[in-house]
């Protein structure tokens, strides 16, 4: 099973923590977005492997774009 992380704003990409294949856990940062002069840190909400990572440092992202899908190996 996966579950996808989108961006909740409009935002500058502006670190990014994680790599395809890296293991996460709840609440561990994936990406630090900037927007208005303020950082804001993604979280994974959920256990399992980033099966995707859909940004990069940089890049401008919408709301609704995906940020990352991460592979939770539950059915």
């Amino acid at each position: 099973m996966t579950h996808v992380i989108a961006a909740e704003l409009v935002a500058n990409v502006a670190t990014v923590l994680v790599r395809q294949g890296d293991a996460v856990r709840p609440d561990d940062t994936l990406v630090i977005l900037e927007s208005m002069k303020m950082e804001i840190p993604v979280l994974a909400e959920v256990s399992g492997v980033v099966a995707e990572l859909a940004v990069v440092e940089g890049e401008v992202i919408r709301e609704g774009d995906i940020i990352a899908v991460i592979a939770t190996g539950a059915s």
